[in-house]
């Protein structure tokens, strides 16, 4: 993959996350899990480039977010579309997503990411912290309806962009 310049990085803002999904990993070769995630955002932060992320603290990948600082988004062609979903329903707890997908974990200078993968963020955590419920706007409480294991808020992550790399022809 060639690596981009983040400061020339061009996206849809408003829809590379929400119609293109991507995976999100956390961890090393080692101890790592990964999570289809089409809520997130993109831009500068403390000076820095970042993602913004928000995970429920329910999902397996939370635990390793909680543990390693190496996050890394990646993004694939349309035909692996029904592998995200798989990451996005199932949970490594229960099953070897990697097994069930065919998708191939390989290993980055920072993390982890996937060999199928057209474009990847390679980013470091730093910070997280869990959303307060009291101030959300009322129409947003229908995403955390009550007794449900969706009743638990998000945790907002935020990651420093530290390399972007990408096989899609318009980026190179």
């Amino acid at each position: 993959m060639k690596e981009i310049d983040i400061a020339k990085y061009a996206k849809e803002p408003f829809s590379h996350f929400d119609r293109d999904w991507a995976l999100l990993t956390s961890g090393t070769m080692d101890d790592f899990n990964s999570m289809t995630v089409s809520w997130g955002a993109m831009g500068t932060f403390w000076g820095r480039p970042v993602v913004f992320l928000v995970v429920k603290p329910t999902r397996y990948t939370f635990e390793f977010i909680s543990r390693h600082d190496e996050i890394n988004l990646s993004w694939f062609p349309k035909e692996y579309k029904k592998a995200l979903k798989v990451y996005g329903t199932q949970s490594g707890r229960d099953i070897n997503k990697e097994q069930e997908t065919g998708l191939t974990a390989i290993e980055t200078a920072s993390g982890v990411t996937y060999s199928q993968a057209d474009e990847v963020m390679i980013c470091k955590k730093i910070f997280m912290q869990q959303l307060d419920k009291d101030h959300f706007p009322a129409d947003a409480l229908k995403w955390y309806p009550d007794g449900t294991k969706e009743q638990y808020a998000h945790y907002l992550i935020v990651a420093e962009v530290q390399k972007i790399l990408s096989d899609k022809p318009e980026d190179n």
